[in-house]
């Protein structure tokens, strides 16, 4: 029980995937304008990052036993691809809600590198792990999709919450846009370094 609570510290505070490992940056800077928007955003990712990475672990045990580790990083892709249009067609039909509130996010989260850099992590020698090998179990790696994913909306809801602050103070007219939000993104960046000392 330690381990997972270690384990959900780490990936949502100390490791965090967009401001410690740089991972899945395009989002955090594009679709963070809004709070709402990043916020469903957020919620789309927690979702795929977890189920993608569940399937992925188990496609990864059989490509092991099979010797064709080769081909983890395209069948990664390509599963990755498949769930998010699988997620898009189901979401379509049961719930037209939200598959409209969600269904520009879906389309992104196929290219979101975060989503594929859990998957390969995961399946990679772990500080983590507890097994003797260094190897993430099936249990270990779902906790920390879905706290590395948590970690992910964190930082989305933070930063929007800022940019959406920034939007409405007088800032100079070379930082307005991106500049102060790549300022921003640094300062927030460095907050969560304060973390580094707690696992």
């Amino acid at each position: 029980m330690v381990e997972y609570i270690l384990i959900i510290i780490s990936a949502i505070f100390v490791n965090n995937i967009l401001l410690s490992q740089f991972l899945g940056v395009c989002p955090f800077l594009g679709v963070s304008n809004k709070l709402s928007t990043a916020s469903g955003m957020s919620m789309a990712v927690c979702f795929v990052i977890t189920l993608a990475t569940v399937v992925t672990y188990l496609l990864n045990m059989l490509l092991v036993k099979l010797g064709l580790e080769f081909l983890q990083t395209i069948s990664f892709i390509l599963v990755i691809a498949a769930l998010v249009q699988m997620v898009e067609i189901v979401l379509k039909k049961i719930s037209p809600a939200l598959y409209a509130s969600l269904g520009i996010f879906l389309p992104l989260i196929t290219t979101n590198c975060a989503v594929l850099g859990v998957a390969l992590t995961v399946v990679k020698p772990s500080v983590y792990a507890s097994a003797a090998n260094g190897m993430m179990n099936l249990g270990e790696a779902t906790v920390y999709a879905f706290a590395t994913s948590l970690g992910f909306g964190l930082a989305m809801i933070l930063f929007a919450g800022l940019r959406e602050q920034l939007s409405l103070n007088d800032v100079p007219k070379a930082f307005k846009g991106i500049p102060i939000a790549l300022v921003t993104a640094g300062i927030l960046a460095m907050a969560f370094m304060g973390f580094s000392g707690l696992v």
